[in-house]
């Protein structure tokens, strides 16, 4: 075979490869966007001295306070959009509903196919932020935390397992998945330092034992 020849079919395959490659682009998965990321281990750990030390009060707590799953653009609301953020190739209808879809919870590890097994959990629970201080705040800052899609708040996970979770702190529940516990609580003191939350004693402990290995 000639020199040119070989050059010649050197460039045909490189072509064909980056053509393949190319389509790869539009038809391939869709990867998964995630919670924004939280502030580093070290951030989070300046973070925890700051915030202030109190006992937790749920008197006169009510979800309804917490006006939750607004609409954030056109048909969608909260959940709908987080769904679609956190989804892999997630498609939605007209009204926003996804109509198919996976989803990878972080928390333990499962993956769903129908967004009806996917509940949107408040990292921060809106009972544990009442707790900590937002039972003096606004019902429009109440409603910004509830659909906070900036700060690290908001993610779709399992639903029996953000069911378990209920308004639990870390002191009393983590994820399952031990390779996403430094994430969890890195961003949940994010979450209460943007906000102005306390923890209280256990809180603080248990987050200062989770941090010292991020």
């Amino acid at each position: 075979m000639s020199k040119f020849y070989a050059r010649r079919r050197v460039s045909i395959l490189a072509a064909l490869t980056g053509l393949i490659a190319s389509v790869g682009l539009f038809n391939g998965p869709t990867a998964s966007a995630a919670l924004p990321t939280p502030v580093s281990g070290a951030t989070a750990r300046t973070y925890l001295a700051s915030l202030t030390v109190a006992t937790e009060d749920r008197t006169g707590y009510n979800r309804d306070l917490f006006p939750h799953w607004i609409t954030q653009s056109g048909t969608c609301n909260t959940r709908e959009v987080v769904l679609k953020r956190d989804g892999t190739n997630v498609v939605q209808d007209s009204a926003c509903a996804a109509t198919s879809g996976s989803w990878y919870s972080v928390y333990e590890g499962a993956t769903w196919t129908a967004a009806s097994d996917v509940d949107i959990d408040h990292l921060v629970p809106l009972a544990e932020a009442w707790d900590s201080g937002a039972d003096s705040w606004t019902t429009a800052r109440r409603q910004s935390f509830a659909n906070d899609l900036t700060r690290p708040q908001l993610i779709a996970v399992t639903d029996n397992v953000n069911q378990s979770k209920g308004d639990q702190d870390p002191a009393t529940w983590m994820p399952s998945r031990t390779a996403y516990r430094c994430t969890y609580v890195r961003a949940w003191v994010q979450v209460k330092y943007y906000y102005d939350l306390s923890v209280d004693s256990a809180e603080k402990s248990a987050l200062t034992s989770y941090l010292s290995g991020c």
